[in-house]
């Protein structure tokens, strides 16, 4: 197995902060590693060391003769008049051909091949980048934040493309189901160090708490018997007869160690505050069109959004998500129809430009006083304790902030306004996952009304009661959830492209054995559950038809057993897929 890159007591430090303290590892073929940390940890200045675009203070970095790095990060290289074709060949030095071949496998071909690189939208930007990348047959892929404005698509293109890598890669990402479904291993950097655990990010974080808890379990006992002894030593040290025996038990207390746990990292707790608990429409949109004085984006818009309902706003990059966000937030007039919030309704809106907006004179705390008029100061500094800014932290300048951490103020400050509807654009990026996903959470038990934009999948899952497609010029309430969106989306991809975007399952003789064992046992409640799974199917036609005809109209009780309908299918169709999956195990 050919060694990489090889790591050695590797120290950076900026002035005072160590970001890496004598951190090591190696990197050897076909190893897929997820690289974690809270932001600031050096996941990023780890990747520009290697590449030799940062110095370091102390160690080694050796990359193998045989190495050939792939470096993919959010800066780009090309030119305001460089076309598709221009720049891949400039910057692979390879045929048009050549060049062409690797772009259709990213759905980058005909014209859009002759388009400026600038004129595309963000997710095929970041497409073109990576296949200029891959243009040089790298066998060590460093990817800095490659999901970033990625919408779904390409997500799931870049998630098969990685998961059939032969070579090796270190990816960072804030996307923890991105991650689950293309690294076996995971590295994390925390307090300067760096841990590699041979096993996927689950598996890792399970591990680390059981560790944790190992390690505190020890310690109290040698805590313990630390005590025990020098009871006895207390108790008997002065007399002569016990003076032995005191000093014995002296040394016994010396060799008891306990083990060093590194101070704990502050983890974001977020807590939104309820709004008043209402019935009814928060959202009326009826014959909408969006879009700009020079162009229509879409139009024909009709739903509605009940009060309290999270609804995640769906679809390619360029497709119209960021303008219908404007439009409804009243940062952009329609160009037609119209749209009107219940009564009494009050919107915060975090746009994507917002963070790099914020007065860098300010400081963090004044910020979010001057944000929040009336709210008091215990609930403020509440607020901002939980996106972990505290004591110090809330008398720093915001120019001295980090991307994420801005973001993470621009979002406390939203919360902090008692809002009953929130609309957010890509609130996720620059955010750690921890992060992402106490937000997410937070969102999920809120009875705030949330219409959001985000291409991050743990989001979504977790957040999303509902989700509303834009499509082709097309802005519309999707009846089915988010699990069936992405796997339709992969569907459509796999028969543009001929492939697969399935895991493949490799599995041995001895679980071979026990598949068929279990797929005995099963067929006997194939057929029954096929009939369940059809009665289902039949309920779940008439109500969408219901719903159908009867647009914009919104029926909470029909919509409630839509969900259950869907979960129960959902249950139904995972065993049939099970036991499916493993009948064609069993004949190969």
């Amino acid at each position: 197995m050919a060694t990489l890159l090889q790591i050695t007591d590797l120290t950076k430090s900026y002035g005072a902060q160590t970001i890496l303290n004598e951190a090591t590892m190696s990197v050897t073929d076909r190893q897929k590693i997820a690289v974690i940390g809270r932001n600031g940890a050096g996941k990023s200045t780890l990747f520009k060391i290697i590449v030799g675009q940062e110095d370091f203070d102390d160690g080694k970095v050796t990359v193998h003769d045989s190495t050939r790095i792939g470096h993919l990060t959010q800066h780009s290289d090309y030119s305001d008049e460089e076309t598709v074709i221009d720049y891949l060949m400039r910057s692979s030095d390879k045929a048009d051909w050549e060049c062409g071949k690797i772009a259709g496998d990213f759905q980058v071909k005909n014209e859009m091949l002759d388009a400026k690189v600038v004129s595309l939208a963000g997710g095929y930007q970041m497409r073109v980048k990576l296949i200029a990348m891959l243009l040089k047959e790298p066998n060590l892929l460093l990817l800095d934040e490659p999901t970033n404005y990625l919408d779904l698509s390409t997500q799931l293109l870049l998630e098969h493309f990685l998961a059939n890598y032969n070579g090796s890669f270190l990816l960072i990402t804030h996307d923890r189901e991105f991650i689950k479904r293309t690294c076996t291993e995971t590295l994390e950097i925390e307090n300067g160090k760096m841990t590699l655990y041979p096993r996927p990010i689950e598996e890792y974080l399970e591990y680390k708490e059981e560790q944790l808890s190992l390690a505190e379990r020890h310690n109290t006992k040698i805590e313990r018997e630390k005590k025990h002894l020098q009871k006895f030593v207390d108790r008997f040290g002065s007399k002569a007869s016990k003076a032995s025996q005191a000093q014995s038990k002296l040394k016994q207390i010396g060799r008891l160690k306990t083990i060093e746990i590194a101070h704990p990292l502050s983890t974001t707790q977020i807590n939104i505050p309820k709004v008043e608990d209402k019935k009814g429409i928060a959202l009326h949109v009826e014959d909408l069109e969006i879009g700009y004085s020079d162009k229509s984006i879409a139009k024909d818009i009709n739903f509605d959004v009940e009060r309290g309902h999270r609804i995640a706003v769906l679809g390619d990059n360029g497709q119209g998500k960021t303008t219908f966000l404007k439009t409804i937030a009243n940062q952009l007039n329609a160009l037609s129809g119209s749209y009107r919030w219940g009564h009494n309704i009050k919107i915060g809106y975090y746009a994507q430009h917002i963070p790099a907006a914020l007065n860098s004179e300010e400081r963090v705390g004044d910020y979010l006083k001057k944000s929040a008029p009336g709210v008091s100061e215990q609930d403020i500094y509440k607020m901002a304790g939980n996106f972990l800014f505290k004591n110090e932290a809330l008398k720093k300048r915001i120019s001295v902030l980090s991307g994420g951490e801005k973001a993470r103020l621009c979002l406390a400050q939203i919360l902090l306004q008692k809002n009953q509807v929130i609309l957010l654009d890509e609130p996720t990026n620059h955010l750690d996952f921890e992060t992402v996903e106490s937000l997410a959470v937070a969102l999920q038990q809120s009875n705030v009304t949330i219409i959001f934009v985000s291409h991050n999948r743990t989001f979504v899952e977790i957040v999303a009661s509902g989700i509303v497609e834009v499509k082709n010029g097309k802005i519309k309430r999707y009846s089915h959830n988010y699990e069936e969106y992405v796997y339709h989306l992969k569907k459509e991809i796999e028969e543009d492209l001929g492939i697969s975007t399935e895991p493949k399952i490799d599995i041995g003789k001895e679980a071979r054995k026990e598949l068929r064992a279990k797929l005995k046992e099963a067929k006997k409640n194939l057929r029954s559950l096929e009939k369940s799974m059809a009665k289902l199917e039949e309920e779940k036609k008439a109500i969408l038809q219901w719903f159908e005809d009867n647009s914009p109209q919104f029926s909470e009780e029909r919509n409630k057993r839509l969900v259950e309908i869907d979960k129960e299918i959902s249950a139904n169709e995972e065993e049939w897929m099970e036991l499916e999956e493993e009948l064609e195990v069993l004949k190969t």
